[in-house]
């Protein structure tokens, strides 16, 4: 009995992306970080701060100043730059995915698309805060605030691709 090399290979990868485990466990990962890295601050970092301790708000306020000051510098060198290979690898995901029927394209775009909502978010917080020069629990809350809005947005996309997963692995059902 001979292995396959490719087979095994192409099994294991398994383009069918909604019916792939792999696929679903980074959908979870993907989103899990998302709500818990805001603004690139560790959601747990706002807790503490609010638990108490000058120390830790002064953590959170510098770490917070830290991560906007590099979400804006990289705004101003190559924002459009980055919306522009955006949009284009978003149309280029959303036509194979839907258009020409690719699932792997499809599955990529209903991760993709949502995150890039998450990020034109993240800069806009990122300016609010800035713009507002929020700081102890003004700062928290707009934090929370923003988490809550990465979270809806998650729940709104992992319910989309649940149920576009579930319609396409129908389709592709033996029984159909």
């Amino acid at each position: 009995m001979t292995l396959n090399l490719t087979r095994l290979l192409f099994d294991l990868i398994d383009f069918h992306s909604f019916s792939n485990l792999w696929y679903w466990i980074a959908l979870a990962v993907t989103w899990s970080s998302a709500s818990h890295w805001v603004l690139g601050v560790p959601f747990d970092m706002v807790l503490r701060a609010r638990r108490g301790g000058e120390a830790a708000m002064q953590d959170l306020e510098d770490i917070t100043r830290v991560n906007i000051n590099r979400l804006l510098l990289i705004e101003s060198d190559a924002g459009m730059i980055l919306v522009a290979l955006g949009c284009c690898v978003l149309t280029m995901l959303g036509s194979l995915g839907f258009w020409y029927g690719v699932e792997f394209c499809q599955a990529t775009f209903l991760i993709l698309l949502p995150m890039s909502l998450v990020a034109l978010l993240t800069l806009r917080m990122a300016k609010k805060i800035r713009f507002a020069e929020a700081a102890g629990e003004d700062l928290c809350r707009l934090l929370n605030r923003h988490r809550i809005a990465i979270q809806g947005i998650g729940v709104l996309s992992i319910t989309c691709t649940a149920m576009w997963g579930t319609l396409q692995n129908f389709n592709l059902s033996p029984f159909h």
